[in-house]
């Protein structure tokens, strides 16, 4: 009997070493600040959304920067999903964030993933996602390009510090794919003042020299 209770003892042991920990559960407005993605809209189109026939891709104005989220971070990682069943998007919302972000399926994904997260309702979220791409100045040459164009990363980065009073390049990071501009991410305050961050910087493109698809085909 006692080899049985011991057996049993280790088997339980091993049950609780072996267990996943549970998932943290991540709560609504507890965060560090937000990460501002501007999503190269011509990179999304060539990789992605040109065969999902997105809206985006085919419509009469062609779309350079777009707002793909306002992501709320920890210095180190993120909060993600933080409410089971969010509060449902009222249409009329939606359609006001569109010159921004021009895919409802896109703005009910960001709600969902990252602005249950913030801790504010819908149009409080909505309009601060709104105040932080305000925050932001685009520089010229990202506004409308007709040609593909060569760059370092650096060079983005360099001229979104240019134009932007208080940015620096610990503040900003550029992303890339299969050697094309993905997205730029600015960092902000939780009152949308240019802040620092260390990890976000450290995910940056690495690669020498990336291509800038043009906004107008090409």
């Amino acid at each position: 009997m006692r080899l049985k209770a011991f057996a049993a003892a280790l088997s339980l042991a091993a049950c609780l070493v072996t267990a996943p920990a549970p998932a943290r559960a991540d709560t609504p407005g507890a965060f560090d600040f937000y990460v501002l993605a501007l999503s190269w809209s011509p990179t999304w189109c060539r990789q992605e959304g040109a065969r999902r026939e997105a809206e985006q891709c085919r419509s009469s104005r062609p779309y350079s920067f777009i707002v793909h989220g306002l992501w709320p971070q920890f210095e180190r990682g993120y909060p993600a999903n933080c409410v089971a069943r969010p509060p449902r998007l009222d249409d009329r919302l939606v359609r006001s964030m569109l010159d921004l972000t021009p895919s409802f399926g896109l703005i009910l994904h960001q709600w969902r993933k990252h602005g249950t997260c913030s801790g504010l309702e819908p149009a409080d979220f909505f309009d601060t996602v709104r105040r932080a791409a305000e925050r932001v100045r685009i520089p010229a040459e990202f506004r409308d390009p007709d040609r593909p164009r060569q760059m370092a990363p650096v060079e983005v980065e360099n001229a979104f510090v240019r134009d932007n009073a208080g940015l620096d390049r610990d503040m900003i990071a550029v992303d890339c794919r299969e050697g094309l501009l993905r997205e730029v991410r600015v960092c902000l305050t939780r009152d949308l003042a240019f802040r620092p961050c260390p990890e976000v910087d450290r995910r940056a493109c690495r690669a020498g020299r990336i291509e800038v698809p043009p906004a107008r085909g090409g």
